[in-house]
């Protein structure tokens, strides 16, 4: 089975009972929120942060101009910090940096 998520692109669904299995981790579907960044220049970096008491890095990427990430919010992923300039955008709207 394959399901559209808002536009972006065609996810297949592993498991059952209303998630996802994702490398090897159980992510329930409302829980997976996906955002898009798009570099407006060269070393834009998107970090991962994780959850719990102590957030720490455990991803980075480095884009290059034009280039774009979708990244997903999920058990292990509270929060991804943009060095550089990029668009952002999510379902709450698009966001340019400044930087």
């Amino acid at each position: 089975m394959t399901v559209r998520k808002r536009g972006l692109t065609d996810v297949p669904k592993i498991g059952h009972h209303g998630g996802t299995k994702e490398a090897g981790v159980k992510v329930e579907a409302n829980q997976s929120e996906y955002v898009v960044v798009k570099a407006k220049e060269g070393g834009v970096q998107v970090i991962g942060l994780t959850r719990g008491l102590d957030t720490k890095f455990h991803h980075t990427e480095k884009l290059d101009r034009g280039e774009v990430l979708i990244a997903q919010f999920t058990e292990h992923t509270s929060a991804i910090k943009i060095r550089g300039k990029a668009v952002v955008m999510t379902k709450f709207g698009t966001i340019e940096t400044d930087a």
